[in-house]
């Protein structure tokens, strides 16, 4: 479904992103780790366009993407969370999710039909598909802060993705909050089946919910394989595990 190959991006002269590699299968859970400022969040910010690369390539579904905006990337089929919650803090958890679906359905910017008649079943849906249901018309901003992230979540569903990508899903969560969010990836991937890459900091987190790893240090990829296949990768320990 994504292939990234030898992908580079500079800040000036620091390469943040340097001939990064990855591949994610359509049905996967893939996670990328590596230590802070090891290129992660660029690494995203590439895949979903908000950055443009200085070298390489991104392919989703056999289309080169890298040259596309933002919304062309979403309309593909491409969705995602980021490390701080991205909500409309002043409008119902209801109404941030219509939002996103009005937009999937090219209906936000019909005039002549009231809102709160179009998308109302669909929203719902989502609301209900990541347990929010019952605060569905809580004010976003009143909302805990795992609460906040899974409403983020459903925005993005809200796009109909096929590739859901989260920014450190579980950052600031309680471990209440964590097992919940993690068991609502497991249910998104298993039930809708929605491909999903991530990137985290809990390894709890990663070896417990990820089918494939892709490790990166210093904007490169280190390896890419299945969670035992990483552990014993003699690099990995050394660079980010912190074993010798």
């Amino acid at each position: 479904m994504l292939t990234v190959k030898n992908l580079e991006k500079s800040f000036d002269d620091f390469k943040a992103v340097n001939r990064a590699n990855l591949d994610v299968a359509e049905g996967e859970i893939v996670a990328v780790i590596g230590p802070n400022g090891a290129g992660k969040t660029t690494l995203f910010n590439l895949i979903t366009g908000m950055l443009k690369p200085n070298g390489g390539t991104i392919q989703f579904k056999g289309e080169e993407i890298s040259s596309l905006p933002p919304h062309r990337i979403c309309k593909k089929g491409v969705a995602r969370s980021f490390q701080v919650a991205n909500i409309f803090h002043r409008l119902s958890a209801f109404r941030n999710v219509q939002v996103s679906v009005l937009s999937q359905q090219n209906k936000s910017m019909t005039l002549f039909h009231p809102a709160k008649r179009i998308a109302v079943q669909e929203t719902y849906q989502i609301l209900e598909n990541v347990g929010l249901l019952d605060k569905s018309h809580k004010i976003a901003g009143s909302l805990s802060h795992g609460d906040q992230r899974i409403l983020e979540i459903a925005i993005a569903l809200g796009n109909k993705p096929s590739l859901l990508i989260l920014d450190e899903p579980t950052a600031g969560m309680s471990p209440e909050e964590t097992a919940t969010t993690i068991a609502l990836v497991k249910n998104l991937a298993d039930a809708q089946g929605l491909t999903i890459l991530f990137c985290e900091h809990d390894m709890d987190v990663v070896f417990g919910v990820a089918n494939r790893i892709m490790v990166m240090e210093h904007g490169r990829t280190i390896t890419q394989g299945k969670p035992d296949e990483v552990k014993k990768n003699q690099e990995v320990q050394r660079a980010y595990l912190g074993e010798e």
